[in-house]
């Protein structure tokens, strides 16, 4: 019996049916986009602002007020004034106050007399989030609050200029967006797919379509073409979202991301599909999807923490996950508009998993249906 096409375009108009009558499959298909869009886009956010800074002045004189107000008009920090050192120590103790201030009474003192101005800056520990970036801040202050205090700019022997290429503004959502279409099409595409094979073999009605003459093929076509096409509508509503709502540039070629972006998409949706025949069970097919597509999507794929800082073990691990190199694709195509000569590697990366991953699952699922 040949392949034709007839019979996998009536299996996957039945499993529109399906999906359009399922409320929790439609639900996730529409739903989850639309939510990951609002809650990364606008929740998310590395540059650490509004930082509360609990500050005891005990000199009250126009440098150490110099020096607050440069804290405060930094955009970073926000002015809790305290009467007391102990007053400090206690905002740190507490969950309001992530910083404190504390400026001894001889502050200008010594600076009128030619010696080092010192003051004591406190940060909570305990949230390591944050002590970085207000680190990071914190040379900037003291550069700005020396030259108020001094009204001019003294000369440096040694003159850094830093500029941020790609990035200027080190906005986080240039950042977050790029990476946000690979997580939705990778939950989109393991998630449902597994859930609905799964069902068929649940509920019985995959025996009654093996009944029919009809090839696996017929059948792998029809029940993965619709989702695919989700996949595909998600990909696209990430990427209106991202031009229009966020104002992200877009700088390399839609050919060459979208040509990635199929190969994952097909990578995934094997994956789903062999889940489904491997569990037989919508609950373990789901269970079993959210192990290895949700959380891979997240915490490996580096969408979010950098694969560089990880463990060699890890890094060497997300080389078998198909997030880790269309997050690369989407990143380099959105920020630098990198080409296909400088993106071969992830794109080498996705096809071979992409193959290997739907020959697995074609493999199971003809041995399944054919003992």
């Amino acid at each position: 019996m040949s392949f034709r096409w007839s019979r996998a375009t009536a299996i996957a108009r039945k499993e529109v049916y399906h999906v359009l009558r399922d409320p929790f499959t439609l639900g996730l298909a529409l739903g989850l986009p639309v939510f990951m869009v609002l809650l990364f886009g606008f929740a998310i956010e590395f540059n650490v602002k509004y930082v509360h800074l609990a500050v005891f002045d005990a000199d009250h004189t126009r440098s150490s007020r110099q020096v607050i107000d440069t804290f405060g008009s930094s955009g970073y920090f926000i002015i809790d004034r305290v009467a007391s050192p102990q007053g400090a120590f206690r905002a740190l103790g507490g969950d309001h106050d992530r910083a404190a201030l504390v400026i001894p009474g001889d502050f200008q003192k010594n600076l009128y007399a030619g010696r080092v101005a010192k003051a004591q800056l406190l940060l909570d520990g305990s949230d390591n989030s944050t002590v970085g970036p207000i680190l990071s801040y914190i040379g900037s202050i003291q550069t700005i609050a020396g030259r108020r205090i001094a009204g001019f700019d003294p000369p440096a022997p040694v003159n850094f200029k830093s500029r941020f290429l790609f990035n200027s503004e080190l906005n986080s959502r240039w950042f977050v967006i790029p990476g946000l279409a690979v997580v939705v099409m990778a939950i989109l595409a393991v998630l449902l797919t597994a859930l609905a094979v799964a069902r068929e073999w649940e509920n019985g009605s995959m025996e009654l379509l093996l009944s029919t003459p009809v090839q696996p093929l017929e059948i792998i076509i029809g029940k993965l073409a619709p989702y695919a096409a989700l996949g595909i509508a998600a990909l696209a509503f990430v990427y209106l979202m991202s031009r229009t709502v966020f104002a992200v540039p877009f700088r390399g070629s839609l050919l060459l991301y979208g040509a990635g972006c199929l190969l994952f998409l097909g990578a995934y949706l094997a994956q789903g599909l062999l889940i489904s025949v491997l569990t037989r069970n919508q609950l373990v097919a789901m269970q079993v999807a959210i192990m290895t597509g949700l959380i891979p999507a997240n915490l490996l794929s580096g969408f979010v923490f950098p694969i560089e800082s990880m463990p060699p073990f890890f890094q060497y691990l997300t080389m078998i996950m198909p997030v880790r190199w269309l997050t690369v694709i989407a990143r380099e195509s959105y920020l630098k508009g990198a080409t296909f000569t400088e993106m071969w590697e992830p794109f080498a990366a996705l096809t071979i998993l992409c193959v290997v991953m739907v020959l697995l699952a074609t493999r199971k699922f003809k041995t399944d249906l054919e003992p």
